[in-house]
Formats: C-alpha cells, sequence, structure tokens
C-alpha cells in the first residue's frame, strides 16, 4: 500500500497530507478569455456563438458530420432516444455495469433497460451476451422485435465505453444490423478513445458525449449528441430548443419540444478545454503507462485497453482478486487523502430497476465485486 500511495504523491507532486483527487478539472488555457468574452457579449444563455463553436469543433475532434450540444450527457442520451422513437412499452439493452443514467435516459422515453452481461477485459457490453439475448428470446412479429418473455417491442441497443475504455462496437453493430436495431453509443466517458482510427461514439446512428466537470474535457455541465444523418439532425437540434417555430416574435411550437441546449458560457469553457484535448490525452495515457509497468507484478490487475483500441484512460481502473482486497484498498487509500472509488452498484440491483429484466450477469458481478478507480487526472500543478 504505501508503495502506491508514494507512487501516486511523486506523480502529482503532492505536500504532505495533500488530497489527492480522482479526476480534477484543470484550467490551463483559455477558459477565462472565453468565458470573460461571453459575459461581455452578454450572450450567456443557449444562443451564442460558442455553442455554434463547440458544435464545429467536437465535429472535428470525432468526425461526424452533425453535433448538437446539450445541457449534459443524460439530456443528449435521453434526446437521442426519444428522436429515434423509443417510447412507452419499449425495451432498449443495456449494461448493468454503468453509471445510473445510462438507464435513467431510457426511463425517461418510457422504455425499460433490458440488462445484459459485459465482457470482462472491456468492462462494456458484450456482444455474445447480447447475441445469444436475441437469437434465444426474441422473436420478428409484424415487422417488430418482440421479447417473447415480456411482450414488449426491443427497439435499440445503448453500449457504454466503461471509464473510457472502448468495447466491442464493431461486434455489436453487426449484431444489431442483423436484428434491425439502431445503437445509441453512449461515449460520455470516452472522448479521445478510438476503435482502430476510428472515435467512438461514431460508430452507429449515434453517439453523445459528456463534458461534466469530472471528464478528461469538462465545462461544468454539457453534453453533445454526434451523428452523420442531417435530418436527425435538424431534429435533434429543433426539439432541443423547445421545438420553437422560428420568427420574429412570436412564440409558436410544434411539438412537444425541450429546453436542452447548452447555453453559451459551458460552450466557452468547452471550446477553451477541446483546444487541450490532444495534451490532456497524453498526460493521461503516459500516467496510464506508468501504472501499467507500477501493477505488472502484483496481485492487482490493471485493465488495460484491448486490442485495435486506443483509451482515453479517463478513469484508470484496477480489479482486484476479491471483494475484501479491493475494500482494503479502499479504505486505506481514502485515509490516506488518496481518492480512490469502486465500481457503480450495478444499475439491476438499484430499488427503480430490480423488475428490469437481465441476464446472469456474471461478468458484471464479478467485476463490480473487485473494480477500483484511481486517480487520472492531469497534474494541476508542477
Amino acid at each position: 500500500m504505501k508503495e502506491f500511495l508514494d507512487f501516486v504523491k511523486d506523480h502529482y507532486s503532492t505536500e504532505p497530507g495533500e488530497f489527492i483527487p480522482l479526476h480534477a478539472p484543470v484550467f490551463r488555457g483559455n477558459e477565462i478569455e472565453y468565458v470573460t468574452d461571453t459575459i461581455r457579449s452578454t450572450f450567456v444563455s443557449s444562443v451564442g456563438a460558442y455553442v455554434d463553436r463547440f458544435e464545429d469543433m467536437m465535429k472535428s475532434v470525432v468526425g461526424t458530420k452533425y453535433a448538437v450540444a446539450t445541457v449534459n450527457g443524460t439530456s443528449a442520451l435521453h434526446i437521442g432516444l426519444y428522436s429515434l422513437g423509443i417510447s412507452d412499452g419499449d425495451e432498449v439493452i443495456t449494461q448493468a455495469l454503468s453509471f445510473v443514467a445510462t438507464a435513467n435516459a431510457i426511463k425517461y422515453t418510457g422504455a425499460d433497460p433490458v440488462f445484459l452481461d459485459v465482457d470482462k477485459d472491456s468492462m462494456s457490453l458484450s456482444p455474445a451476451a447480447v447475441g445469444f439475448f436475441l437469437e434465444n428470446n426474441c422473436d420478428f412479429k409484424s415487422g417488430h422485435l418482440v421479447n417473447k418473455r415480456s411482450g414488449k417491442k426491443v427497439k435499440a441497443i445503448v453500449p457504454m465505453h466503461t471509464f473510457g475504455n472502448p468495447g466491442r462496437i464493431e461486434e455489436l453493430k453487426k449484431i444489431a444490423d442483423r436484428f434491425h436495431l439502431p445503437i445509441i453509443e453512449d461515449a460520455a466517458e470516452s472522448l479521445g478513445s478510438f476503435v482502430k482510427d476510428k472515435h467512438t461514439g461514431t460508430f452507429c446512428k449515434l453517439g453523445i458525449f459528456s463534458f461534466n466537470g469530472n471528464k478528461t474535457v469538462t465545462c461544468g455541465g454539457g453534453g453533445v449528441v454526434v451523428t452523420d444523418d442531417e435530418q436527425l439532425s435538424k431534429r435533434l437540434k429543433h426539439i432541443t430548443t423547445t421545438a420553437k417555430l422560428s420568427h420574429p416574435w412570436e412564440y409558436s411550437h410544434d411539438e412537444l419540444g425541450f429546453n436542452y441546449r447548452m447555453p453559451n458560457l459551458n460552450a466557452a469553457l468547452a471550446c477553451a478545454q477541446l483546444e487541450q484535448l490532444g495534451q490532456f490525452i497524453t498526460e493521461k495515457r503516459n500516467l496510464a503507462a506508468k501504472y501499467i509497468q507500477f501493477f505488472k507484478n502484483r496481485n492487482e490487475n490493471f485493465k488495460n485497453e484491448i486490442p485495435n483500441t486506443t483509451s482515453n484512460y479517463w478513469l484508470n481502473t484496477v480489479e482486484f482478486q476479491n471483494r475484501k482486497d479491493r475494500d482494503q484498498f479502499l479504505k486505506e487509500t481514502n485515509e490516506a487523502k488518496v481518492m480512490t472509488r469502486p465500481a457503480w452498484n450495478l444499475l439491476n440491483t438499484l430499488p427503480m430497476y430490480q423488475n428490469c429484466i437481465s441476464d446472469s450477469l456474471e461478468n458484471s458481478r464479478y467485476l463490480s465485486d473487485r473494480l477500483v478507480n484511481i486517480p487520472s487526472g492531469v497534474k494541476w500543478k508542477g
């Protein structure tokens, strides 16, 4: 334990007794300049030059034709599902090892999440588990894929790139295409991550990213939906701006809309942060490389990127041999003011999702008992 604590404290050049966070935001670029410019312009809400600039920057970063900025990643995922017609009585396949927002966004549409297992190495939704479920539990009826157990229509798949490590999205897409299901990539944590030379969030109908305060790039709160579908992007922008029709003075709305557009203040911060994305990723991958060497001959297993992927290592993750060892590590590190955290409680164990359909979740349960996130942010000093 002492070796780990000394390693982390040395990396972050901290003073004795100084707290080391899991992933603190770092502002060392044009953040103050851009935010001040926004305040002086008086355009601090969802209309402003920085919102458009942010969307253009995101298109360039991830390589899609369109990007629609939202107030946070959860709203991005909700509006993505809503735009594809997911609604009350439907089901959406996702993973139980995820942040609660993934399931919440599904539930906001009225649909129910179906929780399937992850792969142990990627920690993300398992193509084998999805394929098995669809082949053995679903039939096509009147042009719709129906879950034989619930009688509900299965409408989409939402895989999440866990802790920034890309999952097997290409294999998932092949299965989804076979069953005529759209995929919404929950790439909230994986800005700067790639499968081969293609950015996460860009493999399917649409993808979403988060810019929460603890993300690789942050603007306090923010999200974005990316797509190559022009008509879908126009609809997303329309319904995220309360479905308001353009008019010089009248307030006219033609359908149910959402007040989900990103404010210009947040977008200004996001633009300044995006300018530093390359440097942030380089520093984070360098830290991950040091962790890989540190844990090389130890009992703990550092969760490395799987073949043919490049991870942003948003949250570096270690797998312990059992829950007892994990809990002892969590206790000692946090008492030493080095912030570490376990993986989320599996979503199917939460009160509001306990009645949802799931498979055995064998790998998910195994990982949930053993995973720990360790300090992963770029250096904030030194």
